[in-house]
């Protein structure tokens, strides 16, 4: 995959807003808990890597203060106007291809971007060396092949239609370069690195109103995608949207691993 080939979910899309809005709702509290574990506070450093949304740049910024920073950084930082004024540093940076925005951070953290990099290897090298001695680096990323199903309670034609698409996204996905099991790698891939101190957790939510408004946005979406590429037809997707909004399927993300570690003082 390169620039060129197009991030499957453009930020530009009337849907990314909503997609953002579901992973605030799904995510934040997991991310919030180990940031507040590290103790982020005033004057710190931060760099959100491929921020999107603004809700963790807004808490961040918050914690901060303004004797701190907070840059944050994406290809596209269209919806990132609203967070765009002090301690907060809105820049167009794309991780896998520019060096970092700066050094001497206190935090470098980065929540569902790796896994959609062409090059992230040098994502994760680039984040570390933009770590202060002793600074953390919280990398928060998607497992879709340890978890592949939207239902997992796959019991009838309408959880089985909801897989057969999931099945396409994840096509579409691997099609562009996406790494579906990158996420239990990760503690790994921290230790080789260098970090200290490496630990991980995961989250995997079920039966949430989050996760079906996320998903009937990211369908819509992709729609065109999964048409185009065979994977569905307009009729598959315009049944299994009803089936979403009529709230009898129990929904599913793949599993959110979260790890992170120090960079050695």
């Amino acid at each position: 995959m390169t620039r060129s080939d197009g991030y499957l979910l453009d930020n530009r899309q009337s849907e990314a807003a909503e997609r953002f809005d579901a992973f605030a709702r799904l995510f934040d509290p997991t991310t919030f808990r180990h940031l507040e574990g590290f103790g982020v506070g005033a004057g710190w450093r931060c760099w959100e890597v491929g921020a999107g949304g603004t809700s963790v740049v807004s808490w961040l910024a918050k914690k901060v203060g303004p004797t701190g920073k907070v840059v944050a950084t994406d290809i596209d930082t269209s919806l990132l106007a609203a967070a765009a004024r002090p301690p907060v540093d809105v820049r167009v940076h794309d991780v896998g291809a520019e060096e970092p925005p700066g050094e001497g951070f206190d935090l470098v953290h980065a929540r569902l971007v790796l896994v959609h990099v062409p090059d992230r290897e040098r994502a994760l090298r680039s984040m570390i060396a933009a770590l202060r001695p002793g600074g953390r680096l919280l990398i928060e990323d998607a497992d879709p092949a340890l978890q592949p199903l939207v239902c997992p309670d796959e019991h009838g034609p309408e959880q089985r239609l909801a897989n057969r698409l999931r099945q396409g996204f994840r096509q579409l996905l691997a099609d562009r370069g996406a790494d579906l099991s990158y996420g239990r790698r990760l503690p790994r891939l921290l230790r080789e690195a260098g970090l200290r101190q490496v630990e991980a957790d995961a989250y995997f939510p079920l039966a949430s109103p989050a996760c079906a408004a996320l998903e009937s946005a990211t369908i819509r979406q992709i729609r065109g995608r999964l048409v185009d590429a065979g994977l569905a037809t307009d009729e598959d997707i315009e049944n299994h949207l009803a089936n979403v909004a009529a709230g009898g399927m129990d929904l599913a993300t793949a599993p959110m691993i979260s790890a992170w570690g120090r960079r050695a003082a």
